[in-house]
């Protein structure tokens, strides 16, 4: 039993057991990521989800149904193509297709379809950037760090070993000082306990 799941450990969870239409390899779900209708999802390999919320209908059906004395439905799939990242706050809406190698931005409100190898923000969302742009960008600027040694030794994935390093020397180019210790993100304080 995982009570404290990674996101990689909770999307390969719901990959068995969440009742999506198809979940693929190599994804990372946030254990506060919200998916209202996970039947009419499919997310392809290699998908980020940060804190988002994916809804596949639309719940004001409801309420009109009543109001205007009609049986009516909104509702449609969503699906995250290869390699997309669903930033923080955003949501994405039914009948929405995200396009592979996309990102949308946090707080974004997808209504429409994500072009291929784009990036997209806004309420709603529009195109900002092309992702092989900012990936050329990041590129650039990630090999200017004064920490790149090490992002260089530890690799593409996240290694906890090299968190306290890579914090310290993060914050000393920030701010000029040393950095506080780094404190287990696992640990738990139980507030109430303390005297």
């Amino acid at each position: 039993m995982i009570c404290n799941p990674s996101s990689s450990e909770y999307a390969d969870f719901l990959r068995l057991h969440g009742g999506f239409h198809s979940v693929g390899q190599g994804c990372s779900i946030l254990k506060t990521t919200v998916f209202l209708d996970p039947a009419y999802v499919r997310i392809g390999n290699n998908v980020g989800f940060s804190t988002c919320t994916i809804i596949g209908h639309g719940g004001e059906v409801g309420v009109l149904n009543i109001a205007y004395n009609k049986i009516l439905e909104a509702v449609g799939k969503v699906e995250i193509r290869d390699n997309c990242f669903i930033g923080y706050n955003a949501t994405v809406m039914p009948n929405v297709t995200v396009g592979p190698n996309s990102i949308v931005a946090a707080g974004a409100v997808v209504t429409r379809d994500v072009p291929p190898g784009t990036i997209v923000a806004g309420v709603p969302a529009r195109v900002i950037g092309n992702t092989e742009e900012y990936v050329a960008k990041l590129e650039k600027q990630t090999a200017d760090l004064p920490w790149n040694d090490l992002l260089q030794e530890r690799g593409p994935n996240f290694n906890p070993a090299y968190e306290p390093e890579l914090v310290r020397r993060r914050v000393e180019h920030f701010y000029g000082v040393e950095a506080q210790p780094v404190v287990d993100s696992t640990l738990s304080i139980c507030l109430d306990h303390v005297e």
